[in-house]
């Protein structure tokens, strides 16, 4: 994927923590720079802002796995496949006359609070509604690579535009409705609800990436494929098959690893966003 002159978005929340209380200042070297600097006229700003940078991103080395280098890399590669659904989905939404509004990415190590509840990065990347924010550690980005077998950074941007795609069905008014009828629905029929959210979500993902390749000249060849295999890879029942050596259809909540692919592919292939109601077809 052609990402690194890409837009990076300004709508990124770093939400790292130390120790259970939000990092509020540097290694105690930068303080010492920033109180000389202070005392001999200077502006002590920009070390107090380097030592803030240093400690958050040696902490994260240490409780994700990943080296200080892969951070910087990883943060920007994420900064800029947001900026690239903000484009898409902005274009969008003004060509049927309405207005999109950007949602939030918060990046965090190893436990987050949302509007939503607690999560912790075992749960994976989720879009919460109620806050319209988009929650990911960058962690996951090994788990999918090593554990799930989804390398590539075109499957990496396909986990961020999946979540954006359940913001723009939160727009669309589609998510509150679901939500309602799932309340009063069995678990069956809310398991069977979930699933067509997830595969609508697939489906706008396919829309941005063919957007991103037809106007933003990000894609590379073999990047598609890399999509396709990640939305296979986290199907319910290979996840299923793999965690406890069965199937039990009745409790996919995400859809299957042939029908998310399905789903990206009609995405890609769409020429508006009504291809990808989930809702108003009977197989999915």
């Amino acid at each position: 994927m052609r990402w690194q002159q890409g837009r990076r978005s300004t709508n990124i929340e770093n939400r790292q923590r130390l120790g259970g209380k939000t990092v509020a200042g540097g290694g105690i070297g930068f303080l010492v720079l920033a109180l000389i600097v202070g005392l001999m006229g200077g502006d002590p700003a920009p070390l107090l802002r380097e030592g803030i940078e240093r400690t958050v991103e040696s902490h994260i080395s240490k409780n994700s796995g990943l080296s200080e280098e892969q951070i910087k890399e990883s943060s920007e590669f994420v900064s800029v496949v947001l900026g690239s659904t903000e484009d898409v989905w902005n274009t969008e939404f003004r060509s049927v006359g309405q207005s999109y509004s950007d949602p939030t990415l918060v990046l965090f190590t190893g436990r987050v609070s949302s509007a939503c509840g607690y999560a912790t990065a075992a749960s994976g990347p989720f879009y919460c509604p109620t806050d319209q924010k988009i929650y990911i550690d960058l962690s996951f980005y090994n788990d999918l690579k090593n554990d799930l077998n989804a390398p590539g950074d075109f499957a990496q941007a396909y986990v961020i535009a999946h979540e954006v795609g359940h913001h723009v069905q939160n727009l669309m008014g589609v998510i509150p409705k679901i939500n309602a009828l799932k309340a009063k629905s069995s678990e069956k029929i809310a398991n069977q609800l979930s699933v067509r959210v997830e595969l609508q979500a697939d489906c706008l993902s396919g829309i941005w990436a063919r957007r991103v390749q037809d106007e933003y000249n990000m894609i590379e060849e073999g990047d598609i494929e890399e999509a396709l295999n990640a939305a296979s890879q986290i199907g319910d029942d290979r996840l299923q098959k793999q965690s406890q050596g069965y199937v039990v259809p009745d409790s996919f909540t995400h859809g299957s690893s042939a029908q998310r692919e399905r789903w990206f592919r009609t995405g890609f292939n769409a020429d508006d966003i009504d291809s990808c109601n989930t809702f108003d077809v009977e197989r999915i």
